[in-house]
């Protein structure tokens, strides 16, 4: 098909009446599988991320080399998996989750499983931040490991964590659309099966502004959160 015939006030119109019929649908559910997976990737990804910070060698609650050794491994070969192919790969996991491989509800397991090591190392990165004399400190008034973490560098670390879960969602929110492509529901879907695939480029290219605009939305939205919560701003 020809792509400049793709704009025709006629299939502009056809466009429309699906945006307007489908979009509403699809919009909720790129929504709930993001927020949902993002949730259970950040339960899953944090206290591995506060781990690699703790348990290294001259961390506040060292662990076995070994074992930090077989986690940093776990995580740099999830993290090195194209998402698409990981999808397959986790295919008996879903279905051994959600009864089904396909479908939106499906799609969230394999996007939890491509985003939690992610979301560690996002959670290390943001630990590693603290200042280690708030630490020292912390560790002279005779605070447990445990304490340090939780009341200490966790909060210390807010803005920096909120910046990156901004990150992580925006980026989940891409692997849904990824999703669509082997049947995962969402405006991916909209974008490959009905847009691309049928060779209804305007409803594509809806598609992605939706897309866009939602990531805009939220990447505000946390850049607002993280600078009201950045004690440095306010004094």
């Amino acid at each position: 098909m020809n792509f400049a015939n793709a704009f025709t006030p006629a299939k502009l119109q056809e466009a429309w009446e699906i945006f307007c019929n489908d979009f509403p649908l699809a919009l909720w559910e790129t929504l709930y599988v993001t927020i949902l997976a993002t949730l259970f990737a950040i339960v899953i990804g944090l206290p591995l991320g506060m781990i690699l910070v703790a348990g290294e060698e001259g961390g506040i609650l060292p662990m076995p080399k070994w074992l930090m050794k077989c986690l940093n491994v776990v995580i740099n070969l999830l993290r090195s998996i194209p998402f698409l192919i990981l999808i397959v790969m986790v295919i008996p996991l879903t279905r051994m989750i959600i009864g089904t491989s396909v479908g939106t509800v499906a799609s969230i397991v394999p996007l939890v499983v491509a985003a939690f090591p992610f979301v560690a190392r996002l959670v290390e990165s943001s630990l590693r931040e603290v200042n280690p004399n708030i630490i020292e400190t912390a560790q002279s008034m005779g605070a447990t490991p445990v304490q340090i973490l939780l009341h200490v560098m966790l909060p210390e670390a807010v803005p920096s964590l909120i910046n990156n879960f901004t990150l992580a969602i925006t980026t989940i929110m891409g692997y849904t659309a990824m999703s669509g492509a082997i049947g995962g529901g969402g405006l991916g879907k909209i974008a490959i099966m009905i847009g691309y695939n049928r060779y209804r480029y305007a409803v594509l290219y809806l598609a992605v502004i939706v897309l866009v605009i939602l990531v805009q939305m939220f990447q505000s939205l946390g850049t607002r959160l993280a600078t009201k919560c950045d004690k440095r701003l306010k004094k």
